[in-house]
């Protein structure tokens, strides 16, 4: 290891800032999946690698690929990497971050004249978010490893109501040979993947340390266009008995589904279970009981038997409420995600590189989805590492210190220059 081996921070600083500036978005900033805002962050750090003599490419489905060669070039290279979309009007840091943290790291080894043994790969990859663009989980990463499905490629983007495929086309990819099974990437010529990130949640920053080490991040099962077909009546002259009344069908729903957490919790399944949106439609104004509402629904955690415990709970409730409130469930198409456990070896990798830097750092459990995921259902060794971050995540006020990202960044460069031996 040489001596003056650190990461480039006014690279990363200098490219958190044009980032911010490209795709500001009001008070937060937006740079939609396979659109302009996307296609702005890509090029942008494309020109960093350029400036600074990495080697760069592009797959068929979009992502970029940017690397520092090794001595051993055939030998399976390290990727370091993460997603440069962004939710409407969230924070710079989400994703980007990670992508950012790669840069520094190479950049560093180049500015040392450090070779590594094999070739560090930073990667950028498309539409990790994909709550906010395509229902369909990691479709980037997924469509890089040879994990997506045709069929996914129909899938509308939510704003648009345009195909992933329509996108791709439209930013110059080749969604066909996606189809096709053609992929640049998987543990064939991969050693190791890994994905910083901000944390999302208020764990590290209440405990007061920079960074964690993340254990696992969970799979899902989700209905994301549920709704409860019931009837609509006068608000005044409709008794009780007569209602078929959706809003409180829906509301017993949430209540027992609630209770249902609290009684899993207890026995120490740990999950998360969050109806995201509920609603009921214009037409029942103000003086109209509701015929109809809308809901959705996540349930995550890294047991799948925690899942399936809550949906099987779920539809035991849901034919109790048909017949308690003469309201019919319609479920929609069900989506989800399979848990990943992060690679033990690369956990160690990272810990040992905090504690030789004097870093403090966690063991934490992912609570969101992460690329990492389709890395390890690809049998790619997988892992994460998070940064503090203050004020949540997919809002404007991520908070990320670059004090906690240079610490970080310092961790990952250590523990890369290690594992490309």
């Amino acid at each position: 290891m040489l001596p003056n081996l650190t990461p480039d921070m006014d690279l990363a600083a200098e490219l958190f800032d044009g980032l911010r500036a490209g795709s500001r978005d009001g008070e937060g900033v937006t740079r939609e999946a396979y659109g302009p805002g996307e296609r702005m962050a890509h090029a942008l750090v494309r020109a960093a690698a350029d400036r600074i003599g990495l080697e760069s490419s592009v797959d068929v489905a979009g992502n970029m690929y940017m690397t520092l060669p090794g001595a051993d070039r055939a030998a399976k290279r390290v990727i370091i990497g993460s997603h440069l979309d962004s939710v409407r009007q969230g924070g710079n840091y989400d994703g980007a971050a990670g992508v950012l943290a790669g840069m520094a790291t190479v950049a560093g080894m180049k500015r040392a004249g450090f070779t590594p043994g094999r070739d560090i790969t930073v990667m950028a990859i498309r539409a990790e978010e994909a709550g906010a663009w395509f229902p369909v989980s990691y479709p980037g990463s997924r469509m890089s490893l040879g994990l997506m499905k045709p069929d996914g490629l129909a899938i509308a983007r939510q704003d648009s109501g345009r195909s992933l495929a329509d996108h791709m086309r439209e930013e110059g990819f080749d969604p066909d040979a996606v189809a096709r099974g053609e992929h640049a990437i998987g543990p064939h010529n991969v050693a190791a993947f890994l994905e910083l990130h901000i944390e999302q949640g208020p764990v590290l920053d209440t405990e007061q340390v920079p960074i964690g080490i993340v254990t696992g991040i969970p799979g899902s099962r989700r209905l994301r266009a549920a709704r409860v077909v019931g009837e609509y009546n006068h608000s005044g002259a409709t008794p009780r008995k007569y209602r078929r009344d959706a809003a409180a069908a829906l509301a017993e729903l949430v209540h027992r589904m609630d209770e249902e957490w609290c009684r899993l919790d207890a026995l120490g399944h740990v999950l998360v279970c969050t109806f995201c949106t509920m609603a009921t439609t214009a037409e029942a104004g103000f003086t109209k009981i509701a015929g109809e509402a809308t809901f959705s629904l996540d349930v995550r955690s890294v047991s799948p038997r925690a899942c399936d415990l809550m949906f099987e709970a779920l539809h035991r409730f849901i034919a109790e409420i048909e017949a308690r409130h003469g309201v019919r469930f319609d479920c929609g198409q069900e989506t989800g995600s399979r848990a990943a456990i992060m690679d033990e070896g690369i956990r160690a990798g990272l810990k040992r590189a905090a504690d030789g830097l004097g870093i403090r750092h966690l063991d934490i459990g992912s609570g969101a989805g992460h690329d990492a995921a389709a890395f390890a259902e690809a049998r790619v060794p997988s892992s994460m590492i998070f940064v503090r971050n203050q004020h949540g995540s997919h809002n404007p006020k991520e908070d990320m210190r670059m004090e906690d990202f240079a610490a970080a960044c310092a961790v990952v460069q250590k523990w890369a220059a290690q594992a490309a031996q």
